[in-house]
């Protein structure tokens, strides 16, 4: 919601004003110097909309406001240019509205426009949240990367690095969203606070990795005929892709990074096709160049990886994690019900490149069972158990 300044006022008045902790308030409204605020600056105050309202017969802004639980000054802020002792039958008004609810309905059908449809709409209303792309995939879809705090523990969380296990990118968006939700209206997580969270973290999350791949599995093959073609034959002639883990190209984005490269290649399929084909050569797709170097310039203190399924933690490569990573999983296992395993006979995982080149903790959290892509009907349950898992990443 957008507010102009008047002579006098200051952020922390605006904070008092609509209950938002001042430094959501800094952090939606970057590049302006707090404490040489102008009259008629552009402010916005994140968690609220402004909803149209017609006046009626007996109708006052102090009336509108209480009935709301706003403060007069609120409404008056939101309408600069009405009078309010002249109010007549039928005008028009804006009412600052709070959000209270989920914007993110993670519980459908959920592809790549879906998605940036919802960033869209979240960073609408919590402009705090940053937005930048980190590259293109081979198709030319933005991969997006959302920043939410800027504390100095950098914390990264992934999802649909594989196209049939899509559902974890609406349980992570969800998840952002509820985060959102929790700092607006100052509540509470699992009886958890969140704004310690957001101040010592800045979180940094791309919710689908593998664009392309996770249309082919919802949508079927792409309109371009050379594309169509392609993918079909590499599926052998099927039209049912929900066996497609890999991206367009027929490359296993999970078997792409510099971690023991060859011992995967020699294990897996040596062309391209629905899954495990690690490609010509480490980090040889945009889609894990653009994870690769995202990873370097951030310098991540830790980084999750969403996958289905099987309700395991993956926490170790080579022995070269760190001590804490033992503690960590230990932590998440506790919260979620999910089982930790250090290792198993797999490499050239993105977290198992993290670990092997910063000897910082990495993950990868398998979530729900049964067969991918996993039906919308665990997606609650899912939710729930990694949910704990999402809060202990920031808070630990």
């Amino acid at each position: 919601m957008d507010i102009y300044v008047r002579q006098g006022d200051s952020l922390w008045y605006y904070s008092q004003l609509y209950g938002i902790n001042i430094q959501l308030i800094i952090d939606s409204n970057r590049g302006i110097q707090p404490n040489q605020l102008s009259a008629g600056q552009r402010i916005r105050i994140p968690g609220f909309i402004e909803q149209n309202y017609q006046i009626r017969h007996g109708d006052s802004f102090w009336g509108i406001a209480q009935s709301r639980n706003l403060s007069l000054d609120a409404l008056l802020l939101a309408n600069p240019n009405i009078n309010p002792n002249r109010l007549q039958i039928g005008q028009t008004i804006r009412v600052p509205l709070r959000i209270t609810w989920r914007l993110v309905q993670g519980k459908q059908h959920y592809d790549f426009s879906r998605m940036m449809s919802d960033i869209g709409r979240l960073q609408s209303v919590y402009p705090f949240l940053r937005l930048s792309g980190i590259g293109n995939s081979v198709l030319g879809n933005r991969l997006s990367e959302i920043l939410i705090g800027d504390g100095d523990k950098r914390v990264h969380y992934n999802a649909s690095f594989h196209a049939n296990e899509w559902i974890t990118t609406p349980i992570l968006m969800t998840f952002l969203n509820d985060y959102c939700l929790s700092l607006t209206n100052s509540n509470s997580i699992r009886g958890l606070s969140t704004f310690p969270l957001y101040s010592q973290t800045m979180l940094s999350l791309v919710p689908m990795v593998n664009p392309d791949g996770v249309s082919l599995v919802m949508n079927g093959p792409p309109e371009n005929e050379t594309w169509r073609k392609r993918v079909m034959e590499l599926n052998r002639g099927s039209t049912d892709f929900s066996g497609w883990k890999a991206n367009i190209r027929g490359v296993d984005l999970n078997d792409q990074f510099p971690a023991r490269w060859e011992l995967e290649k020699a294990r897996n399929p040596g062309k391209p096709g629905p899954r495990d084909y690690g490609g010509e050569h480490p980090l040889s797709e945009p889609e894990a160049i653009a994870m690769a170097d995202l990873t370097r310039r951030r310098d991540f203190a830790r980084v999750i990886a969403f996958h289905t399924q099987g309700e395991v933690i993956y926490w170790g490569f080579e022995n070269l994690e760190p001590p804490e990573s033992e503690i960590l999983v230990n932590e998440f296992s506790r919260v979620s019900g999910y089982q930790a395993v250090k290792t198993i006979e797999s490499y050239a995982g993105y977290k198992d490149w993290f670990i092997q080149d910063w000897r910082r903790p990495g993950f990868t959290v398998e979530l729900g069972t049964g067969t991918n892509p996993l039906p919308l009907t665990q997606f609650d349950e899912i939710y729930e158990e990694t949910l704990g898992i999402f809060l202990a990443g920031l808070y630990m």
